[in-house]
C-alpha cells in the first residue's frame, strides 16, 4: 500500500478493499466525527418526523384507501426504512473500527439500496397508474385491491432481489482494525452488476415516469372530451416529476461514487476516503426529508 496516500483500503491478492464507514486513517477524528453526528442525526430526526406526520395526514379520517394512497404510504415506509440505518453509521464512524457484527455489515448497505429502488419504483408504478386511469376515462383507482397488492409485492421482491448482492458480499475484514468492506468472488460480477443494477433501478424507473408525464402533457395540450385529466391528476404528476428530478439529483452521487469505489478497487491508486463516501451517504438520505415535504 502506498503510505503517502491515505486510502483507506487494505490490499489482498492485488485488489484494495474499500473500508466504507469505518476511517482508519484521520486526523483531528473527534471534531469532525461530531459534526458529522450533528448533519446526520438532523437528517434523521426531520425525515421520520416529515414521514410519520405525512403518513398520519394522509390515512386520517379514511376507511378505504385509495390506489395513490397504499402507493404514498410505502413511499414513506421506505424512506423510513432508508434512514433507520442511519444510527448504525454513527455509531461506526464513532467506533472506526467495525464493531457491530457480520449480521449488521451484510444488512447496512443492503437496506438504503433496497429503500432507494423501492421509492423509485413506486413512484414509476403511481405514473403508469395515473395513465392507465386517464387512459381509459377513469376517474377512479384503475387498480383492482389485489393488483395493488399484488404490486406492493413485486417492488419489495424485485428491489430485495437487485439490491441482494450488497448483502451477499458485504463481510468484515481486518487491517489495522475491523471494517465493514464489499469482497466480490470475482471481479467482472461487480462490474456487471453495477451497470445491471444502476440501469434497472435508478434509468429504467425515471425513463418511465418521464414517458408516463410526457404522455399526460400531450394528452392535456390536445385536449379531447375522450379523456379525463383531472388537476388533482396534473397536480399528482408535477409532484411525481418533482420527487423524480430530486431522486435522480440526490441519488446520482451515491451510484457515482459506487463506480469510483469499483475503480479505486480495481486500479488502487484512485483516491477516495471514508469521509467522501459519508457526506455523500448523507445527502442521498436527505431525500428520504425532502420527499414527504414535495
Amino acid at each position: 500500500m502506498d503510505t503517502d496516500l491515505h486510502i483507506h483500503s487494505l490490499h489482498l491478492r492485488n485488489l484494495t478493499f474499500f473500508s466504507f464507514f469505518s476511517e482508519l486513517h484521520h486526523s483531528n477524528q473527534v471534531a469532525t466525527t461530531i459534526m458529522e453526528t450533528a448533519a446526520i442525526s438532523a437528517v434523521f430526526l426531520v425525515s421520520v418526523a416529515a414521514n410519520t406526520g405525512a403518513a398520519v395526514l394522509v390515512t386520517c379520517g379514511r376507511r378505504l384507501l385509495a390506489n395513490k394512497t397504499i402507493l404514498t404510504l410505502n413511499l414513506f415506509v421506505a424512506d423510513l426504512l432508508f434512514v433507520s440505518m442511519i444510527p448504525l453509521i454513527v455509531t461506526v464512524r464513532w467506533t472506526v473500527s467495525w464493531e457491530l457484527g457480520y449480521a449488521a455489515c451484510h444488512t447496512l448497505l443492503y437496506v438504503i439500496c433496497m429503500s432507494g429502488c423501492v421509492t423509485i419504483t413506486t413512484l414509476a408504478t403511481i405514473s403508469v397508474e395515473r395513465v392507465q386511469a386517464i387512459l381509459w376515462l377513469q376517474t377512479v383507482p384503475s387498480l383492482a385491491p389485489r393488483m395493488v397488492t399484488v404490486t406492493l409485492v413485486f417492488i419489495w421482491a424485485f428491489s430485495a432481489l437487485t439490491s441482494l448482492p450488497l448483502s451477499l458480499f458485504f463481510t468484515v475484514m481486518e487491517e489495522h482494525g475491523h471494517i465493514c468492506t464489499l469482497k466480490w468472488p470475482d471481479p467482472a460480477g461487480e462490474i456487471v452488476w453495477n451497470v445491471v443494477f444502476t440501469a434497472l433501478s435508478f434509468l429504467f424507473p425515471g425513463l418511465i415516469i418521464l414517458v408516463s408525464y410526457s404522455k399526460i402533457l400531450q394528452i392535456a395540450k390536445n385536449y379531447s372530451p375522450h379523456y379525463y385529466i383531472s388537476r388533482q391528476d396534473m397536480k399528482l404528476f408535477r409532484t411525481m416529476l418533482v420527487l423524480m428530478l430530486s431522486f435522480l439529483v440526490m441519488w446520482s452521487p451515491i451510484f457515482i461514487i459506487f463506480f469510483v469505489i469499483l475503480a479505486h478497487n480495481i486500479q488502487g491508486h484512485i483516491y477516495v476516503s471514508s469521509t467522501m463516501f459519508f457526506w455523500v451517504v448523507t445527502f442521498t438520505l436527505a431525500n428520504s426529508a425532502l420527499n414527504p415535504i414535495l
